[in-house]
């Protein structure tokens, strides 16, 4: 690859385009996080078409020479196909896609327990609503989505497509750990329900190259600005 790929996301917080760094530091390829460099112009000026291509409508956009992608399933799938993160089999590669959705999925509803009713508000001006969501999200969704995955994995030899670490992996680490920090107390409790689904975490994180990354200033903690916040009053 003659120049490295172009990410564009948020420079302050870990969300969607978090799982695309993860992606790209594993497979130790040059890779330029540019509003890291640039600051939120460089993605105002993104999402009005500047990069060429299909006009994104929101970040994370990935430029690789004269291709553009928006959407990190999209993203990912492309870099995970390109970088060792995927079969090569028809069937494998529809089934990562598949699960990666799925927990594009819960991390949507786990972001929705704390703006409910409109992500242009701020929490405080919906927390009565929050907490109404995030009641009924501990109760009644989260259990049966852990147990979904948890299925999944323990069947697939502790992986989501038997015996390959995909990029399906990699967003299954991101959402268990942004869930773990964003309901400590609930997720606690669903420990012993969940031994594959931590181990599959475990073995992502300690991936050499991840790890690097994961242990480095570069990789951003888990904060009240990104997609998993921590209310204590919500972890109820």
């Amino acid at each position: 690859m003659s120049t490295p790929y172009e990410l564009y996301y948020w420079p302050v917080l870990p969300g969607r385009g978090e799982v695309i760094r993860m992606i790209l530091e594993d497979a130790g390829v040059p890779y330029r996080d540019v509003a890291r460099d640039e600051g939120f112009a460089a993605i105002a000026s993104a999402r009005e078409g500047a990069l060429g291509g299909p006009r994104p409508y929101a970040p994370p956009v990935l430029k690789d020479g004269d291709l553009v992608l928006s959407q990190s399933a999209v993203i990912a799938r492309y870099l995970g196909e390109r970088h060792g993160l995927a079969t090569s089999d028809q069937r494998g590669q529809l089934l990562t896609q598949q699960h990666f959705l799925s927990w594009c999925d819960l991390m949507v509803e786990t972001h929705d327990t704390h703006h409910p009713v409109a992500v242009g508000l701020h929490y405080e001006e919906q927390r009565d609503a929050a907490k109404e969501r995030a009641h009924h999200f501990l109760a009644n969704r989260l259990g049966p989505w852990l147990d979904h995955f948890e299925r999944i994995v323990s069947r697939g030899d502790g992986y989501h497509v038997p015996g390959v670490t995909t990029y399906a992996d990699f967003m299954a680490r991101f959402v268990i750990r942004g869930i773990e920090y964003a309901f400590p107390s609930t997720f606690d409790r669903h420990r012993p329900q969940v031994p594959s689904l931590l181990s599959l975490a475990e073995r992502v994180e300690a991936r050499p190259a991840l790890a690097a990354y994961l242990a480095s200033d570069r990789c951003l903690p888990f904060n009240q600005h990104g997609i998993f916040r921590h209310y204590p009053e919500l972890d109820v």
